[in-house]
């Protein structure tokens, strides 16, 4: 059977905003490049937990292809309840948020799951990454934990699967290093996955290159750009729609600056170059770790018109609309903006059924 690649045209960011009030729930963004921003939802959370901590941090959205859904993961967490980072690391949650969609619009109501292990202090970043070979998702976060043969706790990554977002796996020990480790992420490209994660000691971007998903199977990649940037957490990676180049995304946490994004062309070679300011946009609100997921024009539509500002329906650059009704649909014939020197010769149509949603 042959595998279809959908048409990405738009990407969505889901992310918190920091610690003020309703800050640590979910914020969803949009952008057509991948590198200027608008905030959604008049800049105030699309989602909300009221389960646990009664706030979340780390929103990790993942796409179901199988079941056709959509899940978003997130941190049992709400610093701004005034408990603090160390009650955060030594007793905090062990569970994670989680709530489900068919369309990125209509969310269910959130649930909670206990992933972390007996005695585990947190369970922070927690993120999914699809098996193909065991057709099932790892799930994968954060825990500060104590061994018997451990003078303090020491953040490690650790790891259960699940085909549901409702049933887990046992959980168990995924990455240890020397140094404390959090805020991973996985990419799968080209038949392998590309690992990075904060080194919690030493506040940088470490880079990992593997066959599998096993744990057995990864190897360090140099990645000088990342080694030497102090400061930084919640990296984030995805691949632009319309080219062979990808987007590393890292939050300048230390400097209170936000996210800083980065390409590279060859993911393997862990070479990097940063991208000036003024060729990108992160939005009004400053973001908090979040994730980023490539998305349809038709998903685009339909965000734009539950969450957008009121003025922009349609994803892409599009001018002169002439609108028209045919029986019970009405049509859009636009012209495309989006040719340099105005040098475009065709046009698309969109129609729709309510003058909202335009598929």
């Amino acid at each position: 059977m042959t595998k279809t690649t959908p048409n990405y045209d738009g990407y969505l960011f889901v992310h918190f905003i920091g610690e003020q009030p309703d800050g640590e729930q979910v914020y969803f963004s949009y952008s057509e490049d991948g590198l200027h921003w608008k905030d959604l939802n008049g800049g105030s959370p699309v989602l909300f937990s009221d389960l646990g901590e009664k706030g979340v941090r780390d929103p990790f959205l993942v796409r179901s292809v199988k079941d056709n859904k959509f899940y978003l993961i997130a941190t049992d967490l709400r610093i701004a309840s005034g408990k603090g980072w160390t009650h955060a690391v030594n007793a905090g949650s062990r569970d994670v948020i989680i709530w489900e969609s068919s369309n990125l619009v209509n969310w269910s109501s959130p649930w909670n799951v206990t992933l972390g292990v007996e005695g585990a202090g947190c369970v922070w970043a927690p993120e999914a990454v699809y098996d193909e070979m065991a057709d099932e998702f790892l799930v994968f976060w954060a825990s500060a934990t104590q061994e018997l043969q451990e003078q303090e706790r020491k953040q490690k990554i650790y790891s259960a699967r699940t085909k549901d977002f409702r049933t887990f796996s046992a959980s168990e020990k995924y990455i240890e290093r020397d140094n404390h480790i959090i805020d991973t992420t996985i990419l799968p490209a080209d038949g392998s996955y590309y690992r990075y994660s904060k080194d919690e000691t030493t506040k940088n971007i470490r880079v990992e290159k593997g066959v599998s998903l096993d744990k057995g199977t990864f190897v360090t990649l140099q990645a000088p750009v990342l080694e030497a940037m102090a400061g930084v957490e919640g990296p984030q990676i995805f691949k632009f729609n319309d080219r062979e180049e990808w987007c590393l995304i890292v939050d300048r946490f230390a400097e209170g600056k936000g996210y800083l994004p980065l390409l590279t062309t060859d993911l393997g070679s862990g070479e990097f170059r940063i991208v000036p300011d003024g060729e990108f946009d992160m939005g009004t609100t400053q973001k908090r770790h979040g994730s980023v997921l490539p998305i349809t024009a038709e998903e685009c539509s339909r965000l734009l018109a539950a969450f957008g500002d009121g003025h922009q329906v349609l994803p892409g650059q599009y001018a002169d609309p002439d609108v028209a009704q045919f029986r019970d649909r009405y049509y859009m014939y636009p012209t495309t903006d989006g040719f340099e020197g105005w040098s475009g010769t065709q046009f698309k149509v969109f129609s729709s059924s309510d003058l909202k949603h335009w598929p």
